[in-house]
């Protein structure tokens, strides 16, 4: 039974192989939390939020599957 919770892993791996459909499937599923994280004074700032989607979208592109750092 799979977690509603989770991305799939089978998103995960085509988005850290570049896949950009996958990649937009793990920017939706965070969407919330993203904007969340950043409010500052009851307002989103949205140069912080693009910020974090920067970071979110390099670091699934360096993950590797097979331990191996980039």
């Amino acid at each position: 039974m799979r977690n509603p919770n989770l991305v799939p892993y089978e998103t995960i791996v085509r988005a850290t192989s570049g896949e950009p459909e996958a990649v937009d499937e793990v920017l939706r599923h965070y969407s919330k939390r993203i904007r969340i994280a950043s409010l500052e004074n009851g307002q989103v700032n949205k140069d912080t939020e693009d910020n974090i989607k920067r970071r979110l979208i390099a670091a699934l592109l360096q993950y590797r599957f097979d331990g191996q750092a980039t």
